[in-house]
């Protein structure tokens, strides 16, 4: 199921923009790169179909949904050699429940000095910092994922 107007829909089908384009896909999930100022290499992992609920996954799309993210962060970390991989769930926008998807982020230990915070604190500083990753470094990573993923 496709929701026009749901930004998680709108990307996957096209609508909008999406930067890097669809990195790597399963028989029930995408994987594509954040287009929010989390950094590059910053991957979203979303139910092919629109999904709020966690609960409301189905037996197949749960048990695909755990090697995918094994798989994504193995891909994270190989390609930006991160001190951590962070990984969370999202699925609010104006605090409405939307289309669930899981943010797979490569954080460093430079980019915690840069903004003196890890953790959630740190999602929040480069929210508020706004620095979006040019297309071209999205680009790039994304074919290097894509590489990766195959």
């Amino acid at each position: 199921m496709d929701v026009d107007g749901c930004l998680a829909c709108d990307l996957a089908e096209g609508r909008r923009p999406l930067p890097g384009g669809r990195i790597h896909e399963t028989g029930h999930w995408l994987v594509e790169h954040c287009i929010c100022p989390l950094g590059v290499g910053t991957l979203i992992l979303k139910p092919k179909r629109h999904v709020v609920h966690l609960w409301e996954l189905t037996e197949a799309e749960a048990e695909e949904f755990g090697p995918l993210l094994r798989e994504a962060s193995s891909v994270v970390a190989e390609l930006t050699s991160p001190d951590q991989v962070y990984v969370g769930m999202w699925s609010h926008s104006g605090g409405v429940p939307v289309h669930i998807h899981f943010v797979v982020q490569p954080v460093s230990r430079a980019l915690m000095e840069e903004l003196d915070t890890f953790g959630p604190p740190l999602q929040f500083a480069m929210f508020d910092a706004n620095e979006l990753p040019s297309a071209d470094e999205v680009e790039v990573f994304a074919g290097h994922a894509r590489a990766a993923f195959a």
